[in-house]
Order: C-alpha cells, then structure tokens, then sequence
C-alpha cells in the first residue's frame, strides 16, 4: 500500500506543479486554493508512504514522477520543445524510478 501512496503523492505533485503556473504567482484565487490543496494533499500520501519505505527512496520517486509528469505535460499540451534528448532524458529519470522501486 505505500507504493501506492507514493503513486498518488507523484502524480498530485504533476497536478500541483502544473497548476502551479496558472496562480499567476498566487494572485489568482481559484488556481492558488486549487494549488496549494494539491500540494497538502501530495504531502500527506507521502507522509504515508514514508511509514513504511526508506525515506530516500520516497523522496527521489516523488521528485521522479512529479519531474517527469510535469515536463511530459509540458511537451504534451504546453508546447514545450520534445526534442530526443529531453525525451532520453525523462526515459532516464523514469528508469531510475522503476529502478528504485524494484531494489525496494
């Protein structure tokens, strides 16, 4: 079950960092209440997640999922360049997320 808080905390890390852009620098209510919520949230799966996993593992795999999913949506629906390295890259940091978990 802590893998799958982790999966939760990565994944609101994507949300919160890609509303994160929409606050406007928290001057937008909406956005902002919507931002810090997914950030709370993100922390308390991982506060879960730390209760029974290495503390350094759940960190790296939150940061991994949370870096990768941001960018990958960034290429997706931002526009953000999608060039091969970037791509290799984001392939690397998944592997070392996958890596962590199967040593774990």
């Amino acid at each position: 079950m802590a893998w799958v808080w982790l999966a939760i905390a990565g994944s609101l890390e994507v949300v919160w960092a890609v509303l994160l852009k929409y606050t406007e620098g928290f001057s937008r209510l909406w956005p902002s209440l919507a931002t810090v919520s997914a950030m709370a949230v993100s922390f308390y799966c991982m506060s879960r997640a730390l209760q029974l996993l290495p503390m350094g593992t759940v960190y790296a795999v939150w940061v991994g999922i949370g870096a990768a999913g941001t960018a990958i949506w960034g290429m997706a629906v931002e526009g953000d360049p999608a060039s091969a390295a970037r791509i290799l890259c984001l392939a690397l940091i998944l592997a070392g997320v996958a890596g962590l978990k199967l040593s774990g």
